[in-house]
């Protein structure tokens, strides 16, 4: 059982301020194999004021560092890789091997391909007569389904490192776990705090209120229409 009672803010594990658990469910043994806490506007308030604060360095950090970054995730993704397929594969049910090829080493190479693209990416470009200047948006809002869970909360996670974005990741419910590996990688790796922040919950509170908090800057959502409606709904007015 991995029961997993804080969330990640600023650089800390955080007790939530929501009541009770989510139970994660083996889809092939209908087994409960751990918990993740359920978590609060509160605590999406507190994860956005953090990745707030944190953008105003983490965006005017060096390409070395980043890249660093990066290269240390995709290298701890090797060394974690048969814990986290292992995980992924009680989650989600998919076989062992596959766990281990596509939903852990998919994920590892994205995170190196990113680190190599950042090393010659070419910042301003000139375009006839005007210059472009590529930025880092700001905070970023991550919301990741459950299939394939790792490998979508690193297609998002990957870019905004490397593009110098903080971040808040709400995690699918039916396979949260996996993210909770990740943010241990990241406090790990050293990744400054506030730049990656982790509140899980229902989309209903959690999802929603990210979606529509006024200091996120970008949403980036993955999952079914019928929630896709929602979080846009929710995006729109700020």
């Amino acid at each position: 059982m991995m029961n997993r009672e804080e969330l990640y803010i600023n650089g800390e594990w955080v007790a939530a301020s929501g009541e009770g658990e989510i139970d994660v469910v083996n889809p092939a043994t209908e087994q409960v194999i751990g918990s993740v806490p359920i978590g609060s506007q509160a605590d999406v308030d507190a994860a956005v004021n953090a990745a707030s604060t944190a953008f105003q360095s983490w965006s005017q950090s060096s390409i070395e560092d980043r890249v660093g970054y990066l290269n240390a995730l995709s290298a701890a993704f090797k060394d974690r890789g048969e814990e986290l397929a292992q995980l992924i594969t009680a989650e989600v049910g998919t076989p062992i091997g596959y766990s281990r090829m596509a939903m852990v080493g998919t994920p590892r190479v994205v995170a190196r391909s990113y680190a190599k693209m950042l090393e010659n990416f070419e910042w301003e470009e000139e375009v006839r007569n005007s210059l472009i200047v590529k930025e880092p948006v700001g905070v970023c809002a991550f919301i990741t389904p459950w299939n394939f869970p790792l490998h979508q909360i690193i297609g998002k996670v990957a870019p905004a490192i490397a593009a110098g974005c903080t971040m808040v990741l709400k995690p699918s419910k039916e396979a949260p776990l996996n993210a909770f590996i990740l943010a241990d990688i990241i406090d790990d790796i050293g990744l400054p705090a506030g730049v990656f922040n982790l509140v899980s919950g229902h989309g209903s509170e959690v999802g929603e209120h990210l979606s529509s908090h006024p200091e996120v800057d970008m949403v980036s959502f993955t999952g079914s229409t019928s929630a896709g409606v929602r979080v846009s709904q929710a995006a729109a007015p700020s």
